[in-house]
């Protein structure tokens, strides 16, 4: 009986060592994980007001230059 509960008492050891072992892997693996995603990613340049407008101009007129098209497509 005292081996048997010998047994007992080391398997629920390891198990619960085992899972210890595997549960920080996997934390070590998300943080790669993140670093990657973080190197990836590069902030968005900020743009001065100036630069803004003018694309936002260009927009309109690429806009406008579609529906004239369209219109004379139209005719």
């Amino acid at each position: 009986m005292s081996k048997f509960l010998s047994i007992l008492i080391a398997a629920v050891f390891a198990v619960s060592t085992g899972s210890v072992f595997a549960a920080s892997h996997m934390k070590a693996a998300a943080g790669e994980k993140k670093e990657e995603m973080k190197k990836d990613a590069k902030p968005a340049e900020a743009k001065p007001a100036a630069a803004k407008k003018a694309e936002k101009k260009e927009m309109k007129k690429e806009k406008k230059e579609k529906k004239e098209m369209k219109k004379e497509e139209k005719k």
